[in-house]
């Protein structure tokens, strides 16, 4: 019986890891379509998430359930699984924020294809070092679950705050620049959106952390704020930063 344990939770893992291998080339490709104005490619996105990220996501959910009913798993056994669950739906949720932003190139397109594609209206550079942020909170994330690699999560979870500081400063810029040329307003309120959607995929990256941690060491962090977050995820939202 233990060793049927260990090798479903061994299945489990990969199926984890090739779940986030599509919602990463998602997140990416989400990212590309907007700063290269691609709506063919922000399709794509949105299409690989109705029609892939989410069913994976439920085959994963009702392996898990399979396991737990067959095995009746305790102690590590049964922080993996719980763990497994929670990281499944925070990458379905990244998956979806992806889906989000490729929607916002849409509907600028489909609005005013030809002030889109205009060479005036482009993404400020201040957008990328978000996103190269947040594509490494991710990745590291995934790398810290695949070796149940506590360091690594910690330090994941501590560079939420960088994306929020950078999410304040893109708020910040964008106002002045609507402030001065209102034409833009349209269009630079998508991009504020984009920036929240970021932002929040973030937060489900220290929240996979959080839930890593919890796999290898039995320690709950969630509501720790791991010394420096100040507010929780959902005051965020509720406050529309």
């Amino acid at each position: 019986m233990a060793y049927n344990i260990q090798t479903e939770k061994e299945t489990l893992k990969g199926h984890i890891v090739y779940l986030s291998t599509v919602v990463e080339e998602n997140l990416e490709c989400a990212i590309r379509a907007l700063i290269e104005k691609d709506p063919d490619i922000a399709h794509q996105v949105m299409q690989t998430d109705r029609c892939e990220v989410d069913y994976l996501e439920i085959d994963i959910e009702h392996e898990c359930l399979r396991i737990m009913a067959l095995h009746q798993p305790v102690a590590s056994d049964l922080r993996f699984l719980v763990t497994v669950l929670k990281v499944n739906n925070d990458l379905e949720r990244i998956g979806d924020l992806a889906s989000k932003i490729a929607d916002k190139v849409l509907l600028l397109y489909k609005a005013d294809p030809g002030r889109f594609m205009s060479e005036s209206m482009q993404v400020p550079e201040m957008f990328q070092g978000m996103f190269d942020k947040t594509l490494w909170m991710f990745k590291q994330s995934i790398e810290a679950f695949i070796n149940e690699d506590t360091d690594l999560a910690y330090k994941v979870c501590l560079a939420d705050d960088e994306v929020d500081l950078a999410k304040r400063s893109i708020y910040t810029e964008l106002e002045n620049i609507i402030m001065k040329d209102p034409a833009q307003q349209v269009y630079l309120a998508k991009l504020l959106s984009v920036a929240r959607s970021t932002e929040r995929i973030a937060d489900h990256c220290t929240n996979i952390c959080e839930d890593i941690i919890y796999m290898a060491q039995g320690k709950i962090v969630r509501h720790t704020g791991l010394e420096r977050r100040q507010v929780t995820n959902d005051r965020k939202q509720e406050a529309g930063s």
